[in-house]
């Protein structure tokens, strides 16, 4: 193998683990917080229910129909981070079970992994 070679596939196994050690909460360009959700909807009530490689698994007590599952998951998100509603917007994903959430608004990415985790440990 030449040396051209080896740095490609080195270069590309550091770009691999740098995106699994973010996992699913990360700062975008903007230094906006991003989460991508599993959401679950039809739950009977809204609730996290973990944090893994894949999203944070939301269940959320609405439909999805009509984006109302939408709706509730933006404002149940924004009750957990503590932020107004108009802070968290759904970005992508709207007519998808796995969608990708926008926080905008005074909080930092450690404060929302550990406002996460600890809603996880209260239900």
């Amino acid at each position: 193998m030449s040396k051209k070679a080896k740095s490609k596939s080195t270069q590309k196994e550091k770009e691999v683990v740098t995106k699994e050690e973010e996992g699913p909460i990360t700062l975008n360009k903007s230094k906006n917080i991003i989460i991508s959700v599993l959401a679950k909807p039809g739950a009977k009530q809204n609730a996290i229910t973990g944090i893994n490689s894949d999203g944070v698994g939301v269940q959320i007590n609405a439909p999805p129909s009509e984006g109302e599952a939408n709706t509730e998951l933006v404002k149940y998100m924004a009750s957990v981070l503590g932020l107004r509603k108009s802070d968290v917007t759904l970005d992508r994903g709207f007519k998808s079970r796995n969608k990708v959430l926008k926080i905008q608004g005074s909080i930092t990415l450690e404060e929302v992994r550990r406002k996460l985790l600890n809603e996880i440990q209260n239900t």
